[in-house]
């Protein structure tokens, strides 16, 4: 285990932001996590760093994820059982998934970041959430450096949202996911409407595994940005769900507002369009912005500090705020 001095974490953060972690280690097994964990209490964990924002250095020990592997299990006629560890790449692991023909994970191609981090936010794409498929994630007690097992319920998923996110944040470092995924007789979800519609572009009619995930990925790379190309975290707000009075309100002066009816009591708003309409996207300030196809979408266009894109973010929300009295909320972490 070697621990390192004021490394820089800029190729660790999709955002691209140049920040310093005074000491840094890179983590490859469960055993070496252990070990930092008996000495070392107050740290830092980094994963894939694609849903973080950094404001700041970092004073004390970045722990980074790296763990690798995968491992599979037959759980029945038309079920297995994989179980990947942390450091995993997640788009890389969804498609190793539909090269073995197993189904469930396909809506979720080409989510940045890695396998860690997508039952804290409870990752979620065109008609398909995480949530659907997790049976099992392990994690590892800070305080104590137990291993502890929590099963689907007991991550208590919500949108963009889990346990690990609310009283067990900051609590444990998940160090592997177990996901229940189909082996045949697969439900292809392309009710989403722009991927049937990449579907009937490709005149595909009886789609597989792969044309879900090659019309998801086409509708993607559309859309969003590269991190690659230019510092990003994807979606930075959450779409906010209001309650059906405040919509029906709302309607009456913007009936063009699109919506999604959670319940019969909460719509959901696009984030996005909100956005747009208050004139931000493709705005770019300074070093940073809206990007000009997905105004969800804030950008570093090489030079931005984090609290340069974090002041972008609040003056976002202030303007929706006052012209809509909607409550936009940041998804990614600010640190």
């Amino acid at each position: 285990m070697n621990i390192q001095q004021n490394v820089s974490l800029k190729p660790f953060n999709t955002f691209g932001i140049d920040v310093a972690a005074k000491r840094y280690v890179s983590i490859t097994s469960i055993e070496e996590l252990k070990e930092v964990l008996e000495t070392e209490k107050d740290i830092f964990v980094l994963s894939g760093g694609s849903n973080l924002l950094l404001t700041q250095a970092i004073d004390k020990l970045t722990v980074h994820i790296n763990t690798k592997g995968i491992q599979t299990e037959i759980s029945g006629v038309n079920e297995v059982l994989v179980t990947v560890q942390a450091g995993e790449n997640w788009h890389d692991f969804v498609l190793w998934c539909i090269a073995q023909n197993y189904g469930g994970l396909e809506n979720l191609s080409l989510i940045p970041g890695n396998v860690g981090t997508s039952p804290i936010q409870n990752i979620g794409a065109y008609g398909v959430e995480v949530k659907d498929t997790i049976t099992q994630v392990l994690a590892i007690e800070i305080a104590t450096g137990k291993e502890i097992v929590f099963d689907n319920e007991a991550c208590d998923f919500g949108y963009r949202n889990s346990i690990f996110k609310q009283e067990a944040k900051g609590k444990y470092i998940i160090v592997a996911v177990t996901f229940k995924l189909t082996t045949k007789n697969h439900h292809l979800n392309s009710s989403y409407g722009a991927i049937q519609t990449a579907l009937d572009a490709q005149g595909v009619t009886k789609p597989k595994l792969k044309e879900i995930s090659d019309a998801v990925i086409s509708i993607r790379n559309s859309k969003l940005p590269n991190p690659d190309d230019i510092g990003n975290s994807g979606s930075f707000f959450k779409n906010p769900v209001i309650a059906k009075s405040t919509f029906l309100s709302l309607q009456q002066q913007y009936s063009e507002m699109p919506f999604y009816k959670v319940s019969e009591q909460e719509i959901k708003i696009p984030a996005g369009w909100l956005i747009e309409q208050c004139g931000f996207k493709g705005k770019r300030i300074g070093n940073t912005g809206s990007h000009k196809n997905q105004a969800l979408v804030l950008v570093n266009y090489g030079n931005a500090t984090g609290e340069e894109i974090y002041a972008l973010a609040k003056r976002i929300q202030k303007t929706i705020k006052e012209r809509f009295t909607i409550d936009l909320e940041i998804e990614v972490n600010v640190l």
